[in-house]
């Protein structure tokens, strides 16, 4: 089992920036490809970046492409995304996800997730 427990979330002004980040703890962690999700009101949760453990490639959805980078820590088995340029749009409660299925966008390759962190863009 893998356990995830994101933090970072908060309010900001549009433009401004945030880090989230997401602990893990349970099985190593190298064996899994890591996400992030978001879920804003009335919409269904979405991709927003992964990375796998390995080698470290990257994926982002189109939307947060040139804002957001994702990276890890191997020795600290933690996953952070940066956040920067925020936009209203941005605004959902994002979660951290783990999964042995290397560079997935689909929520449901991605057996374990954490309980989720709000982050809230003001125009």
């Amino acid at each position: 089992q893998v356990q995830l427990v994101e933090s970072g979330g908060g309010l900001v002004q549009a433009g401004g920036s945030l880090r989230l980040s997401c602990a893990a703890s349970g099985r190593t962690l190298r064996i899994y490809n890591m996400g992030w999700f978001r879920q804003a009101p009335g919409k269904d949760r979405e991709f927003v970046a992964s990375i796998t453990w390995n080698d470290g490639r990257k994926y982002y959805t189109d939307s947060v492409k040139g804002r957001f980078t994702i990276s890890r820590d191997n020795a600290e088995n933690t996953v952070s995304l940066q956040m920067n340029s925020l936009k209203p749009e941005d605004t959902a409660v994002y979660y951290c996800a783990a999964g042995p299925v290397v560079a997935t966008m689909v929520s449901g390759q991605y057996p374990y997730w954490g309980q989720g962190t709000q982050v809230t863009v003001s125009s």
